[in-house]
């Protein structure tokens, strides 16, 4: 079987009620098409996910205790064998896969882009006006991070080339929340971050509807301060929300 210049990592802690609908978007036929491989990198799911997930990804690797997302995330690409690696939640949807996944391969084709990232929007069924006003918003700010020289990629989405994240030294494990914040402070010194305007992608709403976003935004800012300053999160594990 030819290489594949890109590999999509899905990490994923007990999302039996998603993972389907996610790897679905890649089938077979698009992972051809495209030059892509998908994998999944459990993180000790405990119910149906890793099961589910085989039939539907090339790879599926499981760890054998509880891990954070970022060791989710390290363990996929330590399997990867694409030059790009493309990191996506379990629980997006993308507009249109076969078209985002060669915007994105463009962008970082780029040698003085470090990683690409993209708008995040809560699926349009399940919608509702704060959605709408705060991931407009949210989205705006991330832009602008990255126009200041900050760096900043929403967790939904990362893609980078596999020679940069080899170089960067992959995500923090140790870091619970705010791994992707960390990681993107790192990437931005080895280039530039394109925030891919002409792309989208969907998520649920399922943590805003369980916390509200006055308390998952205090959170994210507790983490980002943490990270920024302190090297690590605030949080000491990141509980599940299904």
């Amino acid at each position: 079987m030819k290489s594949p210049r890109i590999s999509i990592i899905v990490p994923t802690f007990q999302e039996e009620r998603y993972i389907e609908q996610t790897l679905r978007q890649f089938c077979p036929e698009l992972r051809e098409r495209c030059g892509a491989e998908l994998i999944v990198s459990d993180g000790g799911s405990t119910d149906a996910t890793a099961a589910l997930a085989r039939p539907l990804a090339d790879l599926v690797i499981v760890s054998d205790k509880e891990q954070t997302i970022a060791a989710g995330r390290n363990a996929g690409a330590m399997a990867a064998r694409g030059e790009i690696v493309m990191f996506l939640n379990a629980d997006v949807r993308l507009v249109e896969p076969a078209r985002f996944i060669a915007v994105m391969a463009e962008s970082v084709a780029d040698p003085a882009v470090a990683a690409a990232t993209c708008p995040v929007l809560v699926n349009p069924e399940e919608e509702t006006l704060p959605d709408r006003l705060f991931h407009r918003s949210f989205n705006w700010y991330c832009h602008v991070l990255n126009m200041i020289g900050m760096g900043m990629g929403r967790g939904e989405c990362h893609v980078l080339r596999k020679s940069v994240f080899e170089r960067s030294g992959g995500y923090n494990d140790a870091v619970v929340a705010g791994e992707d914040y960390e990681f993107f402070l790192r990437l931005r010194r080895m280039g530039n971050i394109a925030f891919v305007k002409t792309l989208l992608l969907y998520e649920s709403p399922r943590r805003y509807r369980a916390y509200g976003y006055l308390r998952v935004s205090a959170l994210w800012f507790a983490n980002a301060i943490c990270v920024l300053f302190l090297k690590r999160s605030l949080s000491r594990r990141w509980m599940p929300i299904r």
